[in-house]
């Protein structure tokens, strides 16, 4: 075999072997026997095989779920939260230079600052503020990610678990809640009714006119039902009336 052909094929395979594609969302850092050289930007790359490797990294945001962790409130109620985190390398040398496995490091940091900042507040304040909750776990890994060129950009808390007993608590709790709230408007409802009634009789008192048209109105209601004889014992015009003004002029 002709030694140029030879030496041809060999070059054409160590050009081939060295051909690297770096997406758009991703940077290539490059080691020379190990040793960092520089970030690879995206598109068409080429390194020496044998002598350089590279080691891809992803710069878009990434999402982790922080797995469910059981947490004893400051009252003294256990339950089980979990959460998600989401993150973004800005600067790829430091992530991958100065911590190993950035993705579990940034799990087990978000896992602590959730039993920290969980336990140190009541129930209520957990259900009702998981903004503010997941804003002080944010604060907590952001503190140790920023030395890893890393930005952590939310914290989420995604559910919470409680107890049967606690479930049946809180029901019993909304429920005899919603009681007192009706009892009170039905309260405030009587209220005002009685005081219209009160200001309708007042105004019928003023007028013996308006008190024969409210008899006719409440004999006719009756009749409409066809089914009761009604009695008059005595004439109308005996029932009690309010004397009239004289005019002393």
């Amino acid at each position: 075999m002709n030694p140029m052909f030879l030496f041809g094929i060999i070059l054409g395979v160590i050009l081939l072997a060295g051909i690297r594609i770096v997406f758009e969302y991703k940077r290539a850092l490059k080691f020379r026997f190990g040793k960092y050289v520089k970030t690879l930007q995206p598109g068409f790359r080429w390194i020496i095989p044998l002598v350089e490797t590279i080691q891809v990294v992803d710069i878009r945001v990434i999402t982790i779920n922080i797995v469910s962790q059981e947490v004893m409130t400051e009252d003294n109620v256990p339950c089980s939260i979990d959460g998600v985190v989401f993150f973004r390398i800005d600067d790829p040398e430091k992530a991958v230079l100065e911590v190993e496995e950035y993705d579990f490091a940034i799990t087990q940091l978000s896992q602590a600052a959730l039993r920290d900042v969980c336990g140190k507040v009541e129930l209520d304040t957990i259900l009702s503020k998981r903004e503010e909750m997941g804003k002080n776990i944010k604060s907590i890994v952001e503190t140790e990610t920023h030395h890893w060129g890393i930005e952590i950009i939310d914290v989420k808390i995604k559910d919470i678990q409680l107890p049967e007993n606690m479930k049946r608590m809180m029901a019993n709790q909304a429920e005899a809640e919603r009681s007192r709230r009706a009892r009170i408007i039905l309260a405030e409802a009587e209220d005002q009714a009685a005081a219209k009634l009160l200001e309708a009789g007042l105004q019928i008192d003023k007028s013996p006119s308006a008190i024969k048209l409210r008899l006719y109105q409440t004999l006719s209601n009756i009749a409409a039902e066809k089914n009761s004889t009604i009695l008059f014992p005595f004439p109308e015009e005996v029932l009690p009336r309010p004397p009239k003004k004289t005019d002393l002029s």
